[in-house]
């Protein structure tokens, strides 16, 4: 059963058994909602993690780990991690040398400063509590490690953010139907797109959680965006 409408208060349970039924045909769902652009935002991200040979790069999110593949071909440590076991066992099934991990980002199961990088692209607004998961990013991550951050976001474009409204995210649902293993998820997935902060509230939520140097870039006019962060050189207490 997947949630019927986006809000605050999201159950992570039925968060995750949404993903476990849409995994078999998730990659492919996202390739045809978003006419292949989705391969291109994931690029950008990659550019953005710019992460080289030696660094540990933590994957929230990372579903069946498409995400995770450009690191690790490039010989990163990657590590891939979500919520939904149904994700995780589908993306094992096709790249069994990645570690895939069963991770809460509100209290991930890492020691504090594992990893250079934290990312996570399409992923936040399904977390149930952002500022705790944006503050235990920032737990795991080494003194000056980095934060990349793609998600959905506020077009800047008057003219197309109407067309991404009223045409766009009304039409994903019946064109998940015909595609998506779980078209009714795409429902609540819409919502959470209408719902999420625009770009500069979530840069000051990044902030708030104790990241340092918050930027973003708009991705498509802003129908996505890519923030980055970094942590400070000294941990400092969390609050």
């Amino acid at each position: 059963m997947s949630p019927s409408r986006a809000s605050l208060d999201k159950l992570p349970h039925e968060v995750a058994e949404m993903f476990d039924d849409v995994a078999r045909r998730y990659d492919l769902t996202n390739t045809v909602l978003t006419g292949g652009i989705d391969h291109l935002w994931r690029r950008s991200v990659a550019r953005a993690v710019a992460a080289r040979p030696g660094e540990r790069v933590l994957d929230i999110a990372a579903g069946t780990g498409t995400s995770s593949e450009p690191y690790a071909d490039r010989g990163v440590q990657v590590v891939p991690a979500d919520f939904s076991l149904g994700m995780l066992r589908e993306g094992y099934r096709r790249r069994p040398d990645l570690p895939f991990t069963a991770a809460d980002a509100m209290s991930l199961p890492f020691a504090d400063g594992s990893f250079d990088v934290v990312t996570i692209s399409f992923g936040l607004r399904n977390v149930a509590d952002v500022d705790a998961a944006l503050r235990d990013f920032l737990r795991v991550v080494r003194p000056g490690g980095r934060l990349v951050v793609c998600e959905f976001s506020q077009p800047v474009v008057p003219v197309l953010s109407t067309v991404y409204d009223q045409v766009v995210l009304r039409a994903l649902p019946a064109v998940a139907r015909r595609v998506s293993s779980n078209p009714d998820s795409y429902v609540y997935l819409t919502e959470t797109i209408r719902e999420w902060p625009d770009q500069k509230a979530l840069a000051e939520r990044v902030r708030d959680a104790g990241w340092q140097q918050v930027r973003w870039r708009n991705l498509t006019g802003g129908i996505a965006a890519i923030h980055h962060a970094v942590a400070p050189d000294r941990p400092g207490p969390l609050s």
